[in-house]
């Protein structure tokens, strides 16, 4: 049976390993994601080059394969990484060249009138960047980053294969020393879906503040319950009818 202090001896510190691994793999997921989206927006086809091999290689991996390398492989080269700092590694280089992506893409799609107004004001590109396209670009990224972070967090299950306590691995024990499969696997089920959905939530209220900081009105989500619109129907137009139909 699985017991209370088999509970609290094992399974709560494997949260916390788990809600650290994923902060500590985000920042540097973080980091790298700003770094390598904003080098492949760059003038110089010498950085472009890099960023982008860099982009390549690591969309490529496997997050698996990679932090099997960490650990194992890379103390044949002098470096000798903990369990917890590989697998912190391989998770946050991999979801930094997904989110490069959606850090170029947003820049992208910043209207050319707007950085030409930068231009036409004298503005650094630094000052372009930092005053006109991050705060007009940083709404349109916060949608895919909440994505990449769920993300994230599941892929933190692979940490336990190289012996990190996470929840993952302190199911596995569990199972074993019980041998209850089904209740096991249904908690960590649970667990993991309570973690995404708060992930959701901060990130949600995030882009609500970060739409209102350019003057944009937030969309009210209705989740689940809202009521579905006609196919090329907006919601605005629907509101706008039943408002006619009501006064006529």
């Amino acid at each position: 049976m699985m017991s209370s202090e088999f509970f609290t001896t094992w399974f709560l510190p494997g949260i916390w390993v788990t809600v650290q691994v994923t902060v500590y793999a985000a920042a540097l997921g973080a980091a790298i994601s700003f770094g390598i989206g904003l080098a492949r927006g760059s003038r110089h086809w010498i950085v472009r080059f890099v960023a982008g091999i860099y982009f390549e290689v690591f969309r490529g991996m496997s997050a698996l394969v990679l932090m099997f390398w960490m650990f194992f492989a890379l103390p044949l080269f002098g470096w000798q990484l903990v369990p917890m700092w590989a697998g912190v590694s391989a998770l946050g280089l991999t979801y930094g060249a997904y989110g490069s992506e959606v850090v170029r893409g947003s820049l992208a799609a910043v209207t050319p009138a707007q950085k030409e107004a930068g231009i036409a004001l004298n503005f650094t590109r630094l000052q372009r960047l930092r005053l006109i396209e991050l705060p007009q670009a940083w709404p349109e990224m916060v949608p895919p980053f909440n994505n990449l972070l769920i993300e994230l967090l599941k892929g933190t299950a692979l940490v336990s294969v190289i012996t990190v306590a996470d929840m993952t691995f302190a199911g596995n024990l569990l199972r074993l020393g019980t041998n209850e499969t089904t209740p096991v696997y249904t908690l960590l089920l649970v667990l993991y879906f309570v973690l995404a959905f708060l992930i959701t939530r901060g990130m949600r209220l995030l882009e609500r503040r970060a739409k209102a900081g350019i003057g944009q009105r937030p969309e009210k989500s209705g989740g689940i319950t809202r009521k579905p619109t006609a196919r090329g129907e907006s919601p605005v137009a629907g509101s706008q009818s039943q408002s006619a139909g009501g006064t006529a």
